[in-house]
């Protein structure tokens, strides 16, 4: 459990982790202006008139606590954006970035890597592979939007392989969050994204419907029982378009963007027997 002003461990750690904290917030505040215009820094999905009007500016982290400009403390209930799970500012992390930096700040994968590339993708299959998976390779990418597109490029290469080219077609979800690229923006169903771009998308694609019902899962505990129903939409867009014709069906696990939305229970697994029963 992570508190505030503290880590639970070890005292060096703790005193580390202290220092880097008294470090981070010694910062002074960057200034909102550059003369008489407005700052470069263009933020992405924020009303950028009115952030400049009214700043919320945060200075340091440490813990599960971020401090602002102000030096007000503001609980950082969302992880970051879902990605600091362990905690800011944890001197073990800390330390481990700086050292690997240190040793080799970037070497490209293009034809050659380093031992620790391999080291951790082997890490990772052991730690996510199920029993009797073959999901057994590892391919890293930037960020979930371009792990996104370099998926639904694997996916269209996979079928060109195994003598399919006409499997190009990916199903998707409504309300779903793939990334920014437009392969992601695509499949995914934001409306406002679609909105924006929808000449650009890609023309092969179809959404199943999202399965949020207030009506049905209201103060369901974990998985909601009632959904599971929803995954049969797959075989009637299947039935429409015909299985040779489709490359692959992409859903959150977790609904993220469109209210952390929980999977109702036996709808994931029905959808990949869907998928198993077509071949795709």
């Amino acid at each position: 459990m992570l508190q505030k002003g503290t880590f639970h461990g070890t005292p060096s750690l703790q005193k580390s982790s202290m220092a880097a904290a008294a470090a981070a917030a010694a910062l002074t505040e960057l200034p909102m202006t550059r003369g008489d215009s407005a700052s470069a820094f263009w933020m992405p999905f924020t009303s950028n008139r009115r952030f400049q009007q009214t700043p919320k500016l945060l200075n340091s982290a440490y813990g599960m606590h971020y401090t602002d400009t102000n030096g007000r403390t503001i609980l950082d209930a969302s992880a970051g954006l879902w990605c600091s799970n362990a905690g800011h500012g944890h001197s073990y992390i800390v330390e481990s970035v700086v050292k690997a930096a240190k040793r080799l700040d970037y070497v490209p994968s293009f034809n050659y890597s380093h031992p620790t590339a391999f080291e951790f993708a082997d890490k990772l299959v052991e730690q996510v592979s199920p029993p009797g998976s073959n999901l057994d390779h590892v391919f890293f990418t930037l960020c979930g939007s371009t792990a996104v597109d370099s998926a639904l490029k694997m996916a269209l290469a996979y079928w060109r392989a195994k003598g399919m080219p006409s499997k190009t077609r990916f199903i998707g979800r409504e309300g779903g969050f793939h990334g920014v690229g437009f392969g992601g923006m695509s499949v995914g169903g934001m409306l406002n994204n679609r909105r924006a771009f929808s000449a650009s998308l890609l023309p092969g694609t179809d959404h199943l419907p999202v399965t949020h019902s207030l009506e049905h899962q209201a103060f369901s505990k974990g998985q909601p029982n009632w959904g599971a129903h929803l995954a049969d939409e797959l075989e009637n867009i299947i039935a429409l378009h015909d299985a040779s014709n489709i490359a692959a069906v992409i859903v959150e696990p977790v609904a993220g963007s469109i209210g952390v939305y929980v999977p109702p229970v036996g709808y994931l697994e029905r959808l990949k027997k869907i998928c198993t029963k077509h071949d795709i």
